[in-house]
């Protein structure tokens, strides 16, 4: 299954648990994996509030100097993909009862550091045997 996202800055924080979880709808119990298909982009679980998304953008543009990398000969965007380096690109989240079993305040975000740009999720389901 893929989903796709539409990221609106440099640097954005996206919300995407509601779509992966209608991906795992009618799974009894298993294991979903959503991995972001990009070298700029990456996915992580945290809590989706609003102060708090600001605050993870923020972090997330400290993680690297915006230039003076080798790779910005190429295209300018080495910081996009060191910050990515450290944050991952998948994340692993057990199903119960045919829904995400997420903690009480956790969210899936998915966090653009090349943005604007599309983006796709893929999310894979191994139903438990």
């Amino acid at each position: 299954m893929s989903i796709h996202v539409e990221t609106d800055g440099p640097i954005d924080v996206v919300d995407v648990t509601d779509q992966v979880a209608a991906d795992v709808s009618g799974i009894a119990s298993g294991v979903c994996t959503v991995f972001v298909n990009h070298t700029t982009a990456a996915v992580s679980i945290n809590e989706a509030e609003p102060r708090l998304i600001e605050d993870i953008a923020q972090f997330v543009e400290t993680l690297a100097a915006p230039d003076g990398w080798a790779h910005d000969e190429l295209d300018g965007n080495a910081d996009a993909h060191l910050r990515t380096s450290l944050l991952g690109r998948s994340v692993s989240i057990p199903v119960r009862d045919g829904e995400l079993a997420l903690g009480t305040w956790q969210s899936i975000l998915l966090i653009e550091c090349d943005g604007p740009r599309d983006r796709s999720l893929s999310v894979t389901v191994v139903p438990s045997a």
